[in-house]
């Protein structure tokens, strides 16, 4: 982590409503459609040897249902026959049946150890599959959701060692030639982790270009590998390529090749020849001393040091200042001396003005000195801290100031090793650049507002949720508070049995499902069309926030669930189902 910019997320206070009264539960109806199935959903099913947590996040909880952001209401999903059937709407009223746009070439029946087949649309023409074999397809698509022009066509086909999902993919042009970078999760059995779960958990980040020959070949150019001990809960590349952004409870960390290592330890060995320090200190209640060892050449009439109330400059045979900078508390500069001992060091002595101010620096920055404490102060200062040590637990619990007793800590004060984080990876140096610690904010779900930028995601802060906005390629406001969803936090963690969660691009609402049936609407405060009061406070209410409540007619579990600005979409194993919410402008 060192390097690494520590940053936090600034909410817009605009966008909170301190007031928010909650929601109300109404009972208009919802405009539900179905539609059955030719093929049930291609569902895999967990293994015997899949059976940690991380597994059932990353295989057991996957979203079926992949919704098309480049174009408005159009969905996906893969059957059991390995086809890619699409639903474009434009009329709730004429739905139209799903059809096939694509067949995987390779039987999914076939493989074992085969996982759930997974897609993400880099661009509003191109698409990453994959087959849940280990097998990664870029298609060109053409424009999608329109029967006459779109026809995919395979591009790159090539195994990539054991099977994984696609997490997230982008396309850019970089060095006048057309690239996609995707990023591919899988779970892998660790030998050495005797330990924990047994497995990790890795990101394996691949680019693949246009070959130069203009035949229109893909090729992989670079991949390069992340590690960690949890499924992420979001990962997305930049859209310029440069970058990644990971959510996760533990952290991750850069897989090195071997001669990456061998640079990397070469770059160790130098760092790690230890430096003498510049000078050293060491301070009283009424002053400060510096020591510095003088070359042989120098003389009384070489040494120029300049004292002020706050700073001091030393300045060695008209050099750039030897030493300069802010002090760390005030001195009495006119009764400030230095000499030159015999053993050729120049001693320097600083008078306090704020006598007993224990300094914790001497120059406020300047790390090049060494702190030398007087053995009477060490015993003092060990004195004074006895209290609160002891060889045995709570030895005397009557003692005025007993010690502190760990068994009486509660769950909450225990410390977590590991603590959700959003860390930004940069994709020359693979190391960490940005890190912002979670804390308490739980991650909830991810959203994509605009399909050029990186998908949103939401977190919970307080009782609300608020949806935030990475900006790549803005330094100084790289995340940006762009919604909230009042008491949305609070509301869905009382919801045990819910799946999924998201809303709509436009903010209008949010939506969770529970496994089997039931779907929640939450929608944003909007004016009244007639007068309502608060009986309690005797006040006249502007607006209020809607909850709806849609029940599907399936028994099966829910398997996929998409929002759009007018529409959820529920995939279940043998139907979709499309909820009307909003009304098209």
């Amino acid at each position: 982590m060192a390097g690494a910019a520590h940053c936090s997320l600034q909410a817009k206070r605009l966008l909170l409503d301190p007031k928010f009264e909650g929601y109300k539960l109404s009972l208009e109806p919802l405009a539900c459609y179905q539609l059955g199935l030719d093929a049930a959903v291609a569902e895999v099913q967990l293994r015997d040897d899949q059976y940690t947590l991380d597994h059932m996040r990353a295989f057991g909880m996957y979203n079926y249902l992949h919704l098309d952001s480049w174009y408005q209401d159009n969905v996906y999903y893969v059957d059991q026959f390995g086809r890619v059937m699409n639903l474009s709407v434009t009329l709730d009223t004429a739905l139209q049946k799903p059809r096939e746009v694509f067949r995987l070439p390779t039987d999914l029946t076939a493989c074992d150890n085969r996982l759930c087949a997974s897609m993400h649309f880099s661009s509003s023409t191109w698409v990453t599959l994959s087959d849940g074999t280990g097998r990664l397809y870029l298609i060109k698509s053409g424009k999608r959701g329109s029967s006459a022009s779109e026809k995919w066509e395979i591009l790159f086909n090539e195994e990539l060692g054991s099977p994984f999902i696609v997490a997230h993919s982008v396309s850019f042009v970089k060095a006048d030639a057309h690239s996609l970078a995707v990023l591919l999760l899988r779970v892998e059995k660790d030998e050495l982790d005797t330990k924990g779960s047994g497995f990790h958990v890795t990101l394996e980040w691949v680019t693949i270009a246009e070959g130069k020959e203009g035949d229109h070949r893909y090729e992989i150019i670079k991949r390069r590998v992340l590690q960690g001990k949890s499924v992420p809960h979001y990962a997305a590349i930049e859209p310029s390529g440069d970058g990644l952004m990971i959510v996760s409870h533990k952290p991750f960390t850069f897989m090195q090749s071997e001669s990456d290592k061998l640079e990397e330890n070469d770059d160790a060995k130098v760092s790690n020849e230890k430096k003498d320090p510049l000078y050293y200190w060491q301070q009283t209640e009424d002053d400060v001393t510096i020591t510095v060892h003088l070359p042989q050449d120098i003389t009384k009439d070489d040494i120029k040091i300049h004292f002020s109330p706050d700073n001091i400059c030393v300045t060695l045979k008209d050099q750039p200042p030897f030493m300069e900078g802010k002090l760390y508390s005030s001195v009495d500069h006119e009764s400030c001396t230095w000499i030159i001992r015999e053993d050729k060091s120049l001693e320097i002595s600083l008078i306090k003005k704020n006598e007993g101010c224990r300094w914790t620096e001497l120059i406020i920055g300047d790390t090049r000195g060494e702190f030398i404490m007087d053995p009477s102060q060490c015993s003092e200062i060990a004195e004074s801290l006895m209290h609160l040590t002891s060889e045995v637990m709570n030895p005397n619990p009557d003692k005025e100031k007993p010690p502190c007793n760990a068994q009486e800590l509660e769950e909450c004060d225990a410390f977590l090793e590991d603590g959700t984080s959003l860390c930004r990876f940069d994709g020359d140096s693979l190391k960490i650049t940005h890190i912002i610690n979670l804390g308490s904010n739980q991650y909830l779900f991810s959203v994509v507002v605009n399909p050029k930028e990186m998908p949103c995601f939401c977190l919970r802060h307080d009782v609300d949720a608020l949806l935030w906005q990475p900006h790549s390629d803005q330094p100084e406001n790289m995340w940006e508070h762009i919604a909230t969803f009042n008491a949305l936090g609070y509301v869905q963690a009382s919801k045990q049995d819910k799946k999924f969660m998201a809303c709509a691009p436009d903010y209008s609402y949010a939506a969770l499902c529970e496994c089997l049936r039931r779907v929640f609407i939450y929608r944003q405060p909007t004016p009244l069309a007639t007068v309502l009061y608060n009986r309690k406070e005797g006040r006249q209410v502007g607006q209020v926030a809607k909850q709806l409540v849609a029940t599907l007619e399936a028994n099966d579990p829910i398997l996929g669930f998409q929002a759009t600005s007018e529409r959820l979409f529920v995939l279940t194993t043998k139907t979709l189902f499309l909820i009307k919410v909003n009304s098209g402008n």
